[in-house]
């Protein structure tokens, strides 16, 4: 009888060690996603300080290309004057 109570219970051990691997399983899994949840916000913090910056670099190029079309304008101005102060013949 006591080989039968023995053999019972090898089904319900293998059950109980199979439950305590699927346990530290969801442990580790759980552990997994919080440092990914974490790791997620770092990452979208960084792609929104990165989208900013690259806003603000895109703005300052608009602006260096337009201070460069009114910097060629007033060497246009500024020729013309000197080419007028030229033909006064003074």
């Amino acid at each position: 009888m006591a080989k039968t109570q023995a053999l019972g219970l090898e089904p319900l051990e293998r059950l109980e060690q199979k439950v305590r691997l699927l346990v530290g399983l969801v442990e580790t899994m759980k552990g997994d996603q919080a440092r990914l949840t974490d790791e997620n916000r770092q990452l979208r913090a960084q792609v929104d300080d990165l989208t900013g910056r690259v806003a603000k670099a895109e703005s300052a190029g608009s602006e260096v290309a337009s201070l460069r079309e009114e910097r060629d304008a007033v060497r246009a101005r500024v020729a013309e004057i000197l080419e007028q102060l030229d033909g006064l013949e003074l």
